[in-house]
């Protein structure tokens, strides 16, 4: 899901917008390796919800997307003749996960995951984060995976990697024999992605960014677009450019104490209105890392209403 095509100078990230992948195409991307497009294209989900299978014979099914009747009949209709071992999914967001209840009652899958949703801090569970994906509580995996553990099957063999930060239960999968790795919504080549209090943490965020830029996969498969070739060089950019916005919230503070939607106004030129709140809550983000180190101060525990002002 992303951060609102975000607006920051164009050249920091460069993102490839080029995907031309229709809904209810089968596409090999690599040997063993195919995936499918969801006809869920919105300005958070760019062309949609990308699914993926891998291997082949006995394969599983990454991340089998919203509850979309086509995606999913186009899904078993790609692996009719195999049998679907495994379904592996990199978090619970509703554009990604609530699709799995109908592939395991079609192939009997077992359900892998990192667990079920929940808030990065527990104590803003009160919060209401207004974004088109939102949560799929409903989601309860077979097996829950720890950060490290192995995924095995026919001809493959995927390592489970803890990325919490877009929210706290992502996990991606790496494919070491392939230098590849299934990234999620974590890094996304066509834009940055959203991470949003209470279920993401910007600090998490970036923890995880310098999680995969010490890893050696270099082929990153995102849960949007295209898969980007160099993804340790691409997570650097997109961590500068992080750091960058952290100086823009910074620069405006300066100025005096102001609120979140001022700050967007100020921060993102010429954003999509639908975008708004999902920009807010990226800047809470910042803003609750901020006073947590003492740059920042706000009146009671940082939320989307407050008001904030640089630390004396």
């Amino acid at each position: 899901m992303s951060d609102a095509k975000d607006s920051a100078p164009a050249d920091d990230v460069p993102f490839n917008r080029d995907f031309p992948l229709k809904p209810g195409v089968v596409e090999q991307v690599r040997p063993g390796l195919r995936r499918v497009l969801c006809g869920n294209a919105s300005p958070f989900t760019f062309t949609g919800t990308v699914s993926y299978i891998v291997g082949t014979g006995k394969v599983a099914i990454i991340d089998p997307g919203p509850v979309d009747e086509a995606h999913a009949q186009t899904l078993l209709d790609a692996v009719k003749g195999e049998t679907v071992t495994h379904i592996l999914v990199t978090h619970t967001h509703k554009d990604h996960s609530p699709g799995v209840p109908r592939i395991k009652q079609a192939t009997g899958a077992t359900v892998y995951a990192e667990g079920p949703h929940r808030a990065s801090r527990p104590y803003f569970e009160s919060e209401k984060v207004s974004t088109e994906s939102g949560a799929d509580r409903a989601f309860r995996p077979d097996v829950q995976l720890r950060d490290g553990e192995m995924i095995e099957g026919d001809g493959w063999r995927l390592e489970a990697v803890a990325t919490p930060g877009h929210c706290a239960n992502h996990m991606a999968f790496a494919w070491k024999d392939r230098d590849a790795i299934f990234v999620g919504d974590h890094v996304m080549g066509w834009s940055t992605s959203i991470v949003a209090p209470p279920d993401g943490s910007m600090v998490d965020y970036m923890n995880s960014l310098d999680r995969l830029i010490a890893r050696d996969e270099q082929l990153y498969l995102s849960g949007h677009g295209a898969e980007i070739l160099e993804g340790p060089r691409y997570s650097r950019f997109l961590k500068r450019h992080r750091e960058a916005r952290e100086a823009s919230i910074l620069h405006r503070l300066a100025k005096g104490e102001t609120d979140i939607p001022t700050m967007v106004r100020a921060i993102y030129i010429g954003i999509d209105p639908r975008l708004t709140t999902a920009a807010g809550y990226s800047v809470l983000a910042h803003l609750e890392d901020l006073v947590v180190r003492g740059v920042v101060t706000t009146d009671g525990d940082p939320s989307i209403s407050g008001r904030y002002r640089l630390a004396k």
